[in-house]
């Protein structure tokens, strides 16, 4: 209801008009999106492979629970930057897009749904740069951009997990230019190479921003005049330059002034001694070219593939010169746009094509690779050029030329697309992506990369063949090194290892191999290529386990427990070294501190929880062994079954423990030693028929299985077959074993039984005596001698026996009260006398 006499005010709301020109807009992002997404959607199912492995699975900075800190002081690889060993590659932000697995885990496809995300986004980036900067018609922007999106030798950066970003270039205002050089300095801590948007915005200002200004000012003007209209150009590259110097001072510091070491194999090209190697780097250049304009032939590694370029008469210097004739007329075309104020299409193309390309190119600091396609994803110019050539020939052919040029860009894009689509397929797998020897048949890298896979999927001659393969190529120390794993001979395996070592003296692997093959019998050498092995590979977590280990073998215990020490320091994220120094420890509570760090740093370290179940057992906290073997349980692996197994068995929990190893024995049935223990359970639980016919079972199986034997001779003992007993013991002695302490034990326990037979004779000379002869320090044999002289009447030879037993165990009751009753004895003969 309203007032009399008032009229209701209607409020119009204003009416909204949605301009067409929007809507194309926003439909060419969203074809962008689209395109990118269908061309790599393929690509979500596949497995972390080549360089993701090192990049992100082995990475200790690229896991739950690690240090900011480190992400900020360590190298893309999680080695400190200062280190010799380290790539020194400083892209930390790269590393934060990999904490995904905060949310995911390990999980590749999280991985790889953020990768191809941010390649919708660089590509959706660089067609509004292109817009704002570049091109009056959005239509060849939005060609450049499409072209951008499907082109094949993106594959391997935007498939593999690591990918680089590029930021706008600057204007002249204040804002502008801080927000340029922020987003380049996040371009250089994402890949090195984002370092070149700082050199493209600079020319971007001098040669387009400054242009018009300058030269509508040059005629008749003073040089006060110039010099004020290009001050404010002066200042902003003056900033941009100091800016360049203290971060590139900042980086050098972060690598402790020092540039990460590559070998000839990395880089054949830089370490040639001939002057004319230059033409190999100029025909790089035109192989790059040429894998952008017609991506073929695609790999993810070229190192072997192409040889150097050594000679003035080599067919592919026609190559370098057609690309030197086409980058000529390209800026000599720039130079006269620049004078008619034409377009600055070509000249942004330039821009965009030659700077990013720079720090690939050997011509300031040497690079670890031949060739790589991933450097070939931020030169975005080629995609410029393209949709500029393809605009200027739509505005001289006419209609149903521009009409013939629309279908054969499209027909490329198709083609690009699919080659993308198939090329995505190679990156799915470790398989799929080394075994692609078909496409460089002649490429030493692949055949060794496929090796590796081979071996660590058990097929080792496949391994050696392709190892084998590679050494026909450039000296391949590291296939050198693996066949040495593999071979079964150690005389081959050492020739082999020192073969590795003449190519490459810092080998740090091959060191350490060699070093393992000779710790018995050439400790010395052994010991020195170990040291050798951790100077050159100080985070090598293994080198310190062996150098400790063969330190502890020669009981020098003190530098042993330094060696490990030193380890856990350099290699603080080693669950292995941890582990191995809890062994070492022994029985102590410190070496449980170990396991559990081991268990922390690897949760899936079963040999830890299984070492620290049985420190536990043996300090009678069987409940809390328990409770480690039961969460162990749910793996369902012999080692811990059969651990666990034996805490039931020594706590008396025989029926608890005979569920258990015979889930044990049916995971693997070929184990004598498990079959063993069952038996063992069995006739400890009074179920002797089934342990007798158990042992039996295993020595038709294993004639030479002396501890069933005496498992045997137990059981027979137990029902007062003492005869069948001894004769399990005689037929257990015929088998020699090597091991005196075990023959002692046998000839010991064949002395109980002819005791018990009431065989004192026998038992003294054709066992106890041959006991204590082969075993010194066996008190009980030393005993049961006396005890059987005190029998006999022979006191004087007893008390000998006795006290001999009572030195090696000066706290046995029972000793002191036989020496006590023949004390008596003694006493009474002698009052009787």
């Amino acid at each position: 209801m309203t007032a009399p006499g008032r009229e209701k005010k209607v409020r119009l709301q204003p009416r909204v008009t949605v301009r067409p020109e929007a809507v194309w807009a926003a439909g060419r992002y969203a074809v962008l999106a689209a395109l990118c997404a269908l061309c790599y959607s393929n690509s979500l199912r596949g497995e972390l492979v080549h360089d993701d492995v090192w990049a992100i699975i082995n990475n200790p900075d690229v896991r739950p629970g690690s240090s900011l800190r480190n992400i900020f002081s360590n190298d893309f690889w999680g080695k400190r930057m200062a280190d010799n060993t380290s790539h020194k590659s400083y892209r930390p932000l790269c590393i934060l897009t990999f904490l995904n697995i905060l949310l995911g885990g390990m999980t590749p496809l999280y991985f790889h749904v953020v990768n191809v995300c941010l390649h919708c986004a660089v590509t959706c980036l660089l067609m509004h740069t292109c817009e704002r900067c570049v091109f009056e018609d959005s239509r060849l922007a939005f060609i450049t951009a499409l072209l951008f999106a499907v082109h094949p030798v993106h594959t391997e950066a935007s498939v593999g997990v690591c990918v680089s970003e590029d930021s706008l270039p600057s204007t002249v205002s204040g804002r502008s230019l801080f927000a340029s050089l922020l987003l380049g300095t996040c371009a250089m801590l994402v890949k090195e190479t984002g370092i070149t948007v700082f050199g493209v915005c600079a020319l971007y200002d001098a040669l387009v921003l400054c242009r018009k200004p300058l030269i509508s000012h040059l005629s008749g003007s003073r040089l006060r005049d110039i010099l004020y209209i290009c001050s404010p150009f002066i200042k902003r590259a003056c900033i941009i330059f100091c800016y360049v110097v203290i971060i590139m001072s900042v980086r050098l510091w972060l690598m402790g002034g020092s540039m990460p070491l590559f070998s000839e194999q990395d880089n054949p090209a830089s370490f040639s001694p001939h002057l004319l190697t230059v033409l190999t780097y100029s025909y790089l250049l035109s192989f790059n070219a040429w894998l952008l304009l017609a991506p073929i032939v695609l790999c993810y590694d070229w190192q072997g593939s192409i040889p150097l370029v050594e000679a003035l008469g080599d067919v592919r210097n026609v190559a370098t010169v057609l690309l030197a004739v086409v980058m000529v007329a390209l800026c000599l075309h720039c130079i006269f746009s620049l004078q008619k104020q034409e377009s600055r299409e070509v000249l942004v193309g330039m821009l965009f094509l030659v700077f990013p390309f720079i720090p690939a190119s050997n011509l300031f600091f040497r690079v670890g690779f031949v060739v790589a396609e991933r450097v070939l994803y931020m030169p975005m110019g080629y995609c410029i050029l393209v949709a500029h050539g393809l605009g200027r020939l739509c505005s001289v052919v006419g209609r149903w030329g521009t009409t013939v040029l629309s279908v054969s860009m499209l027909l490329l894009l198709l083609l690009f697309s699919w080659k993308t689509v198939q090329q995505n397929h190679v990156w799915l797998s470790r398989e799929a992506l080394f075994s692609g020897i078909q496409t460089l048949p002649h490429n030493a890298k692949v055949h060794y990369n496929f090796a590796n896979f081979l071996k660590d999927s058990g097929r080792h001659q496949e391994a050696i063949h392709h190892y084998t393969t590679a050494l026909l190529y450039p000296r391949h120390a590291s296939a050198m090194n693996n066949l040495g794993t593999l071979t079964r001979s150690p005389e081959e395996a050492e020739r082999y290892y020192r073969k590795a070592l003449d190519t490459n003296p810092q080998h740090n692997r091959a060191l350490f191999n060699l070093g393992n093959l000779l710790s018995q019998g050439k400790e010395k050498e052994a010991e020195a290529l170990l040291k050798d092995s951790i100077r050159f590979g100080p985070h090598f977590a293994d080198a310190y386990s062996s150098l400790a280990s063969l330190y502890a073998e020669q009981k020098r215990f003190p530098e042993a427990n330094e060696v490990y020490l030193k380890g856990i320091e350099n290699c603080p994220d080693s669950s292995d070294l941890h582990n191995n120094y809890g062994v070492f420890l022994v029985d102590t509570e410190l070496a449980a501190a170990h396991y559990q760090q081991a268990v922390r740093l690897k949760p899936a370290h079963y040999v830890a929880m299984v070492n620290l179940g049985r420190l536990l057992r043996s300090s009678n906290e069987n409940k809390e062994a328990e409770s480690w073997y039961k969460a162990l349980q749910v793996t369902r692996k012999v080692d811990i079954l059969t651990p666990l197994g034996a805490l039931y068995y020594n706590t008396g929990r025989y029926e608890e423990a005979l569920q258990v190893y015979r889930e044990a024995a049916a995971l693997q049935p070929e184990s004598t030693d498990i079959w063993l223990a069952l038996a063992q359970v069995l006739a400890m639980a009074g179920r002797t028929k089934e342990a007798e016919k158990m042992t039996l079972d295993i020595i038709s199986r294993e004639g030479s299985c002396i501890e069933c034997y005496r498992l045997l001779s137990a059981i027979y003992s137990k029902r007062g077959n003492f005869t069948e007993a001894l004769d399990a013991l005689d037929r257990a002695l015929q088998q020699n074993p090597s091991d005196l302490t075990v023959r002692a034990e046998l000839y010991f326990s064949k002395g109980n039984q002819l005791r018990e037979m009431n065989q004192l004779d026998r038992a003294f000379e054709q066992s106890y005596k041959l006991a204590v002869e082969l075993k010194p320090d066996q008190s009980q044999a030393w005993m049961n001698m006396g005890g059987i002289q005190h029998i006999k009447g022979d006191y004087a030879a007893a008390r000998m026996y006795y006290q001999r037993a009572l030195l090696l165990s000066p706290g046995s009751k029972l000793l002191k009260e036989n020496l006590a009753k023949l004390d008596r004895l003694e006493r009474r003969l002698t009052g009787g006398a």
